[in-house]
């Protein structure tokens, strides 16, 4: 199986870095540039024109390390199915705003509709298919949970809350590669000592491709993810997590991308309801820049917090076998 992983890690990461220019290429040809918001970090205002929907390199580097390795796993396949959906939501979303100039992109409604029809799919084929336990693990228990029908509905908001969390971190360079990354590599860890080969596999050629994609998009980035990024990397993630049944230790894996979703969440409601800013902006990426901070330390802090939180999960896991 190490050798399987490893290889699985290496496809990914060699087609990632091998097609990145012609990606960059297409992009530019296709006129998918990005376009920065007008109330965003003035020190941002350089980053316009950069080529963006980027997430199309990481979509192809994950498949082509699929499609090659362990191709009877049914929950590779399942992962892959989510991922990929969430991938077409965000590449209509990216292709709106960048190609059709409407800043806006897909509305909210058409967005949830869309999420929710690919998470009625993703369910049918984890009881059908996968076959799937309803059963939901307690970390620092032994308690395992069987909410029988409720189990997919908790499904659902694993998979909005993870594709949304992640989009809000991708708001640096390199910022949501590289976490994504890291906690792709701690379910590797995790899938293997919970006996799940076939989403170890996943796990680990998904953190190729993402260090494929970070080659081009460190900083300076020569291109960003995007929407079609961001919402499939957050499939991802959540689909690795009901896959491995660790739903619950996400939100420690992937304790980062919940971070910024609640300084987002805290910042609107202290808005709405008092008149003030907790932050100087959300999310929380931009309070430390408009601070001070430059671009890479953040970037490089959210780092190593993200991989302290990614490490900590992997001892809860092995300490409960």
């Amino acid at each position: 199986m190490f050798n399987t992983l490893i290889m699985g890690f290496v496809v990914s990461l060699a087609a990632g870095i091998i097609l990145g220019p012609v990606v960059i290429k297409k992009l530019k040809a296709f006129h998918a540039r990005q376009e920065e918001r007008e109330e965003g970090p003035e020190s941002h205002k350089y980053k316009a024109g950069t080529p963006t929907m980027g997430g199309i390199l990481i979509l192809f580097s994950l498949l082509v390390s699929c499609v090659a390795f362990n191709g009877a796993d049914t929950a590779k396949w399942a992962a892959l199915f989510l991922t990929l959906g969430n991938g077409v939501i965000g590449f209509l979303d990216d292709s709106i705003k960048t190609v059709k100039k409407r800043n806006l992109g897909l509305k909210a409604k058409q967005k949830l509709f869309g999420q929710a029809l690919v998470s009625v799919v993703f369910c049918l084929i984890l009881k059908y298919v996968v076959e799937l336990p309803t059963t939901l693990w307690v970390p620092f228990t032994a308690l395992n949970i069987d909410l029988g029908f409720f189990y997919y509905i908790f499904v659902f908001f694993v998979f909005v809350g993870a594709t949304n969390a992640v989009n809000l971190t991708d708001g640096l360079d390199g910022l949501a590669a590289g976490s994504c990354a890291i906690t792709a590599v701690a379910y590797v860890v995790i899938a293997v000592a919970l006996g799940y080969g076939g989403m170890a596999l996943f796990s680990a050629s998904l953190a190729g491709a993402c260090l494929g994609f970070l080659f081009y998009n460190q900083h300076p980035a020569k291109m960003f993810m995007g929407d079609t990024g961001s919402l499939a990397l957050g499939g991802a993630l959540a689909a690795i997590a009901v896959l491995t049944k660790t739903e619950l230790l996400l939100v420690l894996a992937g304790g980062l991308y919940v971070i910024e979703a609640l300084s987002v969440i805290l910042q609107v409601i202290s808005f709405k309801t008092r008149g003030v800013r907790i932050f100087k902006m959300s999310p929380i990426h931009h309070h430390f820049e408009l601070s001070g901070w430059s671009e890479v330390k953040v970037v490089t802090v959210f780092w190593v917090f993200s991989a302290l939180t990614a490490i900590f999960s992997i001892i809860i896991v092995l300490a409960d076998k």
